[in-house]
């Protein structure tokens, strides 16, 4: 089943996605991302199937930045 997880994070600017881009490929794959700078909360959009948010904020973690999950 498709799913869609959202997060908070303190990625601002397209320099800070580049950085996280490898962990989150290797996390959830390449097109399966993208986060909106553009928003007061920087949200992480994450879709795809068997999502594990532990495992997104711990791959955002590696690489430097902070991630939490947005209740909907």
């Amino acid at each position: 089943m498709k799913q869609e997880l959202k997060f908070k994070t303190n990625i601002k600017c397209m320099g800070c996605v580049s950085q996280v881009t490898s962990a989150l490929n290797e996390a959830v794959g390449a097109d399966n991302w993208e986060v909106n700078i553009q928003t007061p909360d920087k949200q992480l959009t994450i879709k795809g199937e068997d999502l594990d948010a532990d495992l997104v904020i711990a791959a955002v973690a590696e690489a430097g930045f902070k991630a939490e999950t947005i209740q909907s």
